[in-house]
C-alpha cells in the first residue's frame, strides 16, 4: 500500500532526524568545542544550505517527478552522520552544514511532494504529517537512550542506520507518473503574503519554545523534567489532532480551518503567560498541539492547491517558510528574553501569530477575488 509505505519512510526518517537534531548542538559544544557564536553561524549556514537545496530540488521535481531526489538527500545524511563523530575541524563542519546536512533538510518537502504526486489530492497529508509528529515524539527519547549508553558516536551511527532504512523504504514507494503538457507548472506568482504568514507562525513557534523553557524553569521555578511532560503532551495532542483532520468532511473550508489553527496557537500563548503552575501550562500545550497540527498539515495542502500542479515548488515553499522562521527566531528570541523577560516574549510571540493569521486571511481573500490564471500549455 503506497500510503503505508510512504508513511513508514517518513516515520523512520523523522526518528533519525529528531534523534540527531535534538543533540547536535550539544555535540558541537561538548565534543567540537564550538563557541555560542560558532554554533549560531553553523546553524545559520545549515538553514541557508537547506533552503537553497530544497528550492532547487523542488523545481526539479516539478519538471521531472522522481523518488531519486528524496533517496539521494537521505543517503547524504546517512553518510554525513556516519563520519560526523570523527570531524572536529570547524571549517569542514561549515562545509558539511551547507551541503550534506542542508541536503538532508530537503528530504521533508520531497517526501510530501512525492505523496501528493502518488496519492493525489485526497486526505493523505494528515496521515503523512502524523507520521512525522510521531517520529518527533519518539526520536528524542530514543536519542537520549542511545546517548546515555554509547555517547555521541553511537547516536550519530544509529541515526545514520535509520536514514539508510528510510532511503530503502522510499525505494519501495511507487514511481510518480511523468509530467504531461497539461501538468507543466505555469510561471504563476509566488504567494508572498501567504509565505510571510506561515513564516511568522513558525518564527513564533521556535522563539516561543525557547521562552517557554526559561519561563517554566526560571520564572515559575518548575523542575527541568516538567518540560519533558509539557512537550510530550504537545506531541501526543499533535498526533491525535493531525489524524482527526483526515476525518473532516471535504465541505470544511481550508481557509477557516487554518485560521482556527492560527487563533488556537495565539490563545496558547495567552493561556501560558497566565499560568502559575502546571495545570494551565498543560492546558496550554493542548492548544499548542492543536494549532501546530492544523497549520502544519492543512497549510501544506493549501500551498499545494494554491500552486498546483507545481507540487515540488509548493511543498518546498512551505518547508522553507518554516526554516526561515527558525533562522529568524534564533536571534530575536534571545534578544527579546534578555530585554523584555519571559512573559513579555511569550506575549510578543502570540502577537506575531495573530499578525500571521491576519496576513493569511488577507492572502486568502486576495486569492478568492483574483481571476483564474490561464494554464500554461508549454
Amino acid at each position: 500500500m503506497p500510503l503505508l509505505t510512504l508513511a513508514s519512510a517518513i516515520l523512520v526518517f523523522g526518528i533519525a532526524d529528531s534523534m540527531v537534531n535534538s543533540y547536535v548542538v550539544l555535540f558541537g559544544a561538548d565534543v567540537v568545542g564550538m563557541s555560542p557564536l560558532q554554533l549560531g553561524v553553523w546553524t545559520s549556514v545549515y538553514a541557508l544550505g537547506g533552503i537553497t537545496i530544497s528550492w532547487t530540488l523542488g523545481r526539479l521535481f516539478d519538471r521531472r517527478p522522481a523518488r531519486t531526489y528524496a533517496i539521494g538527500v537521505i543517503l547524504m545524511g546517512a553518510a554525513g552522520y556516519l563520519v560526523l563523530p570523527r570531524v572536529t575541524s570547524y571549517p569542514l563542519l561549515l562545509l558539511m552544514a551547507a551541503t550534506v546536512f542542508g541536503a538532508v533538510s530537503a528530504a521533508f518537502p520531497q517526501l510530501f511532494a512525492l505523496g501528493r504526486s502518488i496519492l493525489g489530492e485526497g486526505g493523505s497529508t494528515p496521515f503523512l504529517r502524523a507520521s512525522w509528529s510521531m517520529a518527533w515524539a519518539v526520536g528524542p527519547l530514543l536519542g537520549a537512550l542511545v546517548l546515555s549508553r554509547g555517547g555521541y558516536s553511537w547516536l550519530m551511527w544509529t541515526a545514520s542506520a535509520a536514514y539508510l532504512t528510510a532511503a530503502l523504504a522510499v525505494l519501495m514507494v511507487p514511481r510518480p507518473g511523468p509530467v504531461t503538457a497539461t501538468d507543466t507548472p505555469a510561471s504563476g506568482d509566488t504567494p508572498v503574503l501567504l509565505t510571510v504568514a506561515v513564516t511568522l507562525f513558525f518564527t513564533a513557534m521556535f522563539a516561543g519554545g525557547l521562552a517557554l523553557a526559561l519561563f517554566v524553569t526560571r520564572g515559575l521555578h518548575q523542575p527541568s523534567a516538567s518540560m519533558g511532560i509539557l512537550f510530550s503532551v504537545c506531541a501526543a495532542v499533535e498526533v491525535v489532532a493531525t489524524l482527526a483532520l483526515a476525518a473532516l468532511p471535504a465541505r470544511v473550508s481550508q481557509v477557516t480551518l487554518i485560521l482556527t489553527g492560527f487563533a488556537t496557537f495565539a490563545a496558547y500563548h495567552l493561556l501560558t503567560v497566565a499560568a502559575t503552575g502546571m495545570p494551565l501550562l498543560v492546558a496550554g500545550q493542548v492548544l499548542r498541539g492543536i494549532g501546530i497540527a492544523i497549520v502544519a498539515t492543512a497549510g501544506i495542502r493549501y500551498f499545494q492547491d494554491y500552486l498546483a500542479p507545481a507540487t515540488g515548488r509548493a511543498t518546498t515553499l512551505f518547508s522553507n517558510a518554516s526554516t526561515t522562521g527558525l533562522l529568524i527566531s534564533g536571534i530575536l528570541s534571545g534578544a527579546a528574553v534578555e530585554h523584555f523577560g519571559y512573559r513579555t516574549t511569550l506575549v510578543l510571540c502570540g502577537v506575531t501569530v495573530a499578525i500571521g493569521g491576519a496576513a493569511f486571511a488577507l492572502a486568502a481573500k486576495r486569492r478568492k477575488n483574483a481571476p483564474e490564471p490561464e494554464k500554461s500549455l508549454a
